[in-house]
């Protein structure tokens, strides 16, 4: 350890309203390390690092870099500094160039365009240098999710950095991206660069970290070199108690086909086409994951599926009866449960109450309605229980879902979608916005139900929640199904191939070809 950090934060104090996003935090980043950076949803740790690169301004505190106390109102204060960003939703405008995007608001447009054939020329510079295979002259709307993030990184080393922040970088890329972006995080340290990397995959911190550092209720609570810790004692101090690292579960016994898509065919909200010919079933019993990098079709195929994204063709047969085409009134009326993937869009009415989220789809049902009139009590003792069930942090049942954290809101929404006793639960992201305590659990009640009888489809970007608690996994790739996998953590190269669009026929192609090579090797 050095006199003088590199970087020093220093009881750092951010409130948005009632909200404490950074309650006197302190952290201190070393030159030429990677440092990660852990929490559980809403830590603090976006909002510290934002206010570091300012995005965000603190209301108390001190920020000490390269010696000297600094405070910066604006990223491009920040960027002058040599400190960049890159944020888990990307700054990118996708219908201007790679190029274009770099320049934007770096001068007068009349010298940048005389400037251009430079700009081009440093891309490309820095893209062979990194092997970061970005492309100047494309449209970023044309770029795989993967691509774009490589255009964002090269982005923040055009503009010249000496930190460089990374924010969940991973959580759209397949295991080979992964790969990829860790050994680049490495090739920066060893250029001199200092990398903090905010991430929730332990597997990750633990590969590339030098040290690590745990926060949680607005305060960094532990620094620790990677190689005096593990993955479990990590997560125990992100939650403050002992987490089970690996879930125990029983053979799925699957029954008859309770969900049945054929060749179903729809567009995106913009009209372009998204799903391709999709076909599948889902059994009584069994939990089908779906992967793929977001935006490969996964939430057309949700919307879908109920109801809220009309059908160009193919069909959806839930307990034999044809539902394509339904109101999500009457598919939910069929033993059809939905957790969407966007909770505030299709999951809750943000300016209403707990106890009044749980019954949106029984507000006129019994027992919760007689006559016309809600039955208060009836609906207050159900929300207390689902609450209490699930553990949802809240004042009580009459506070506005609004209020809540985004994981307490996930939790109410799946805790309402179980206790309607469906016959089919849709899935999209289970876990998002969940801290990794609460996705033990709801992972657990996911089990409890496949258990139980219930046929489950689960999408998901996550590898690790599909492989935890799904009986087989289907891999999504430009709106079609391109393979199914058992869920087997050794073959995770193979589902990384097939994220990026290699099909299973070609896998088996390219395998037999290698078997074909080493027998002619051996003669």
């Amino acid at each position: 350890m050095t006199a003088k950090p590199f970087l020093r934060v220093e009881n750092i104090r951010k409130r948005f309203g009632p909200i404490i996003a950074s309650d006197g935090a302190s952290l201190e980043i070393e030159a030429g390390e990677i440092h990660s950076l852990l929490g559980e949803n809403g830590a603090g740790k976006s909002v510290l690092m934002s206010m570091i690169c300012g995005m965000v301004r603190p209301d108390e505190g001190e920020i000490t870099y390269k010696g000297g106390r600094v405070r910066f109102n604006s990223p491009r204060e920040a960027i002058r500094q040599r400190i960049g960003m890159v944020h888990q939703h990307f700054m990118l405008v996708p219908n201007l160039t790679v190029a274009e995007n770099y320049v934007l608001g770096q001068g007068s447009p009349l010298r940048l365009m005389n400037d251009m054939s430079k700009v081009h020329a440093r891309i490309r510079e820095l893209s062979d240098r990194y092997s970061l295979d970005v492309r100047p002259d494309a449209l970023v709307e044309d770029l795989s999710v993967g691509e774009q993030q490589r255009v964002e990184i090269l982005k923040a080393l055009f503009h010249g950095i000496d930190l460089l922040i990374l924010d969940e970088p991973t959580a759209v890329l397949t295991p080979q991206e992964t790969d990829r972006l860790l050994a680049l995080m490495g090739d920066l340290v060893s250029d001199g660069k200092t990398v903090v990397f905010i991430s929730h995959k332990l597997d990750e911190v633990m590969r590339v970290s030098n040290r690590i550092s745990v926060m949680r209720d607005g305060r960094v609570v532990h620094t620790v070199n990677a190689a005096d810790t593990d993955a479990r004692e990590l997560a125990r101090r992100m939650v403050g108690r002992d987490v089970r690292m690996e879930l125990a579960r029983s053979p799925a016994s699957p029954g008859r086909t309770v969900l049945s898509v054929e060749n179903l065919t729809c567009r995106s909200e913009a009209g372009l086409p998204a799903v391709r010919g999709v076909s599948l079933a889902v059994r009584a019993g069994e939990i089908v994951g779906v992967a793929g990098v977001s935006g490969n079709g996964q939430t057309e195929l949700s919307l879908a599926l109920s109801g809220l994204l009309p059908v160009d063709a193919g069909r959806v047969i839930l307990n034999g009866r044809d539902i394509t085409g339904l109101a999500p009134a009457g598919i939910n009326a069929s033993g059809f449960s939905h957790i969407p993937e966007d909770r505030h869009k299709h999951g809750i009415v943000m300016s209403l109450s707990l106890s009044e989220n749980t019954i949106l789809q029984r507000y006129d049902q019994a027992p919760f309605a007689s006559h016309g009139m809600l039955n208060r009590r009836l609906i207050d003792v159900h929300a207390r229980d689902l609450i209490k069930r699930f553990r949802v942090k809240s004042r009580d049942e009459n506070q506005r879902i609004a209020d809540l954290s985004g994981g307490n809101q996930q939790k109410l929404v799946v805790a309402r979608e179980l206790a309607r006793n469906p016959d089919f639960i849709l899935v999209n992201q289970l876990a998002r916005g969940i801290d990794i305590g609460a996705m033990e659990f709801v992972m657990e009640e996911m089990l409890k139900q496949r258990d139980s009888g219930r046929a489950i489809l689960l999408i998901s970007t996550e590898l690790e929640e599909l492989f935890a608690i799904c009986d087989r996994i289907l891999v999504m790739f430009h709106g079609e199904i391109l393979g199914e996998l058992p869920p087997d953590r050794s073959r995770i190269e193979e589902l990384g191939l097939l994220m990026a669009g290699k099909r299973a026929d070609q896998l088996e192609q390219t395998a037999l070809a290698g078997l074909d090579m080493s027998a002619s090797g051996s003669i």
